[in-house]
């Protein structure tokens, strides 16, 4: 039977630097920024700042992890497969009502879907904490944790930090898509954030077009670098 990683401390997980310990503390980061966006009171412009910050980790959190966790998952469990998948699932639903989100960002139901997008996220939380890492934590050692902590955190803080629904979820596409769609995330997010949301919501509509020539341009020339492989 599994054992949370919510239940154990660092000794028990790897060390401060695993990736055990480094998911805790993005999970323990989210949860709060969530329930400080929902009390009752945090003013509008709190609740927009927290908000960007909560999309900003969200997004590098999960790419990191569909890039360096889950194929680890995949190669150590038996049932890594099942498990992946579903997960990966979690995160094209809060990538969809995320774009959402930012798309209509005036829209009545905005602090609805604000709503559902946290209970997706919290779901996510627990599925990863309560299924995922601690087969992590049973296949690999002190030592390999803390290797992959290192690895996942190089790219975590090199991804995208806004949603990207028809990006794959898997590498290689992921990877590919990564480095364009990152740099234009994070001049987005240089972005004074008292601008109007109507605004910002601008910039993200005129943006999509340089992004999606430039990721085109990065699996053009990946496809070339393998022919010439061949």
């Amino acid at each position: 039977m599994t054992r949370s990683i919510s239940a154990q401390n660092a000794a028990q997980l790897g060390g401060t630097d695993s990736i055990l310990m480094r998911q805790r503390r993005d999970h323990a980061e989210l949860d709060s920024m969530m329930h400080r966006y929902l009390a009752a009171d945090t003013t509008p412009q709190e609740q927009d700042e927290l908000w960007q910050n909560i999309v900003q980790l969200v997004f590098s959190h999960a790419f990191a992890e569909e890039t360096v966790l889950w194929p680890v998952l995949r190669r150590i469990s038996a049932d890594g497969e099942a498990l992946t998948t579903q997960v990966e699932q979690e995160h094209q639903a809060i990538n969809e009502l995320v774009a959402q989100i930012e798309k209509f960002p005036d829209d009545r139901k905005r602090s609805a879907w604000i709503r559902q997008a946290f209970t997706l996220i919290t779901q996510d939380i627990r599925d990863e904490e309560d299924e995922l890492l601690p087969r992590m934590r049973e296949a690999l050692s002190d030592r390999r944790l803390r290797q992959v902590g290192a690895a996942w955190e190089a790219v975590r803080v090199s991804a995208p930090t806004h949603p990207h629904p028809a990006v794959s979820r898997r590498p290689p596409g992921n990877a590919l898509s990564g480095l364009p769609l990152s740099v234009f995330d994070r001049l987005r997010d240089f972005a004074p954030r008292s601008a109007p949301t109507a605004r910002r919501a601008a910039l993200v509509t005129a943006g999509t077009t340089p992004v999606a020539v430039a990721v085109l341009i990065v699996r053009r020339a990946a496809r070339h670098s393998c022919s010439r492989d061949l």
